[in-house]
């Protein structure tokens, strides 16, 4: 194969399931160097550590990291501890809080070892931008804000919104991208990844580079993913999300109760399964062949096996068969809401969380549910009735043989 037919192919798997690509031909041309002069790419992509655990909407540009990885190429994973005190207001209708060094710190400490269940350790470098955004003076800081004008700021439709009905916006925000593109050409970065909502902050990377006498970086957006409300972008503010690191069953379980819509998405976007197969399943999804519990099952499967192996995703399958049915969770199941506000460090007294289904009539009813085996939450038989249980978004709870809640924590 020749190196043109090798890039024509190494361009077609980093687009997969991408939205932007700026541009191609510049991508073109840096992978042409790298087949004719060895020249590996540096492809980076910035995480504010904002919150201690990474999710699967994380993922969807770890794993576009991890293909620049396979095809030879040099990834720094940059922790933005610096950035993450000034916080990216980005999609933000207000003033983003700001957090504290401590704060910044602590969440940093575990991002490594999540993301390396995903990045290959010897082929990833890990940056902290405080290296070289702590030492700018304020003559540097001056001289790197005279690159941007107020106009091309107020032109980002969130600051556009805020500004035009009179939210405030703090002059730390409009630090912001300046200080990611500065990331760039510390970096000297060939491509940048980001989700489509942080399209302009790459941008500013880009033109910064041309400003400072480098060759501007590839920007490559990623699609955001909703999460398993099917709504909102997969958050851990909004409880919507599911966690790198949760167990296999209850990993199995979210993914199990995402709408139906959503699962050709997740296949692309979560998966190693070809686009050619994620076609085929598609077609006979909807000429109705291949039911969406049976789709969503090979879904759940293929996730749970990236992050926990095939042992572990066939027993949380079987599992959830066992807890749910052949039927997986029923349409007819009933959402339950619990306010944040009566759990105790995240957990309710389980006789209290059967009093609120009105399925007992009683609490000694109740007791006996438990004390017979009824009562399943998350796949996990509840058999202690003094026991307190862990609830979170997504949870699945069981009540004998038919009736079915999904847990909203709100």
């Amino acid at each position: 194969m020749g190196f043109e037919e090798q890039i024509a192919r190494d361009i077609e798997v980093i687009q997969r399931g991408s939205e932007e690509l700026i541009s191609k031909e510049d991508l073109y041309r840096k992978l042409e160097r790298y087949y004719l002069q060895g020249k590996k790419l540096i492809v980076k992509e910035g995480f504010d550590p904002s919150a201690p655990d990474l999710h699967l909407g994380h993922t969807v540009t770890l794993r576009k990291l991890r293909q620049f990885q396979d095809l030879g190429h040099e990834v720094v994973f940059l922790i933005g501890d610096f950035t993450g005190m000034i916080g990216d207001p980005t999609g933000k209708k207000e003033t983003r809080p700001q957090l504290t060094e401590e704060d910044v710190k602590k969440n940093a400490e575990t991002y490594a070892e999540q993301v390396f269940r995903i990045l290959d350790p010897s082929r990833t470098r890990i940056e902290f931008n405080s290296k070289w955004l702590s030492r700018l003076t304020l003559r540097d800081l001056v001289q790197l804000t005279s690159r941007l004008t107020v106009a091309r700021i107020l032109a980002r439709e969130d600051f556009n919104k805020r500004f035009t009905s009179g939210k405030p916006i703090g002059l730390h925000e409009f630090l912001y991208p300046l200080m990611q593109g500065y990331d760039s050409i510390a970096l000297q970065a060939d491509v940048e990844l980001g989700g489509s909502d942080q399209l302009f902050n790459l941008l500013v990377g880009r033109d910064l580079q041309r400003e400072f006498g480098q060759e501007p970086q590839v920007v490559l957006t990623m699609p955001l993913l909703e999460g398993i409300d099917g709504v909102e972008k997969m958050s851990k503010s909004l409880g919507n999300y599911i966690g790198v690191k949760e167990p296999p069953f209850p990993m199995f379980g979210k993914i199990m109760s995402i709408p139906d819509f959503l699962i050709e998405k997740y296949f692309v976007l979560l998966t190693d399964v070809s686009l050619a197969e994620i076609e085929r399943a598609k077609r006979e999804h909807n000429a109705g062949v291949l039911h969406p519990k049976d789709w969503k099952e090979q879904l759940a499967f293929e996730i749970v096996k990236i992050y926990h192996g095939q042992e572990e995703a066939k027993k949380a399958q079987e599992d959830f068969e066992k807890a749910f049915g052949q039927r997986g969770i029923p349409e007819s199941a009933q959402d339950l809401i619990i306010s944040a506000t009566e759990l105790k460090e995240g957990k309710m007294w389980i006789l209290r969380l059967l009093q609120k289904t009105s399925v007992p009539q009683s609490n000694s009813e109740a007791r006996r549910l438990v004390e017979q085996g009824s009562v399943y939450l998350d796949g996990k038989r509840i058999q202690e009735v003094n026991c307190d249980v862990p609830l979170q978004n997504g949870s699945f709870l069981k009540i004998g043989k038919k009736a079915f809640f999904r847990i909203q924590v709100i």
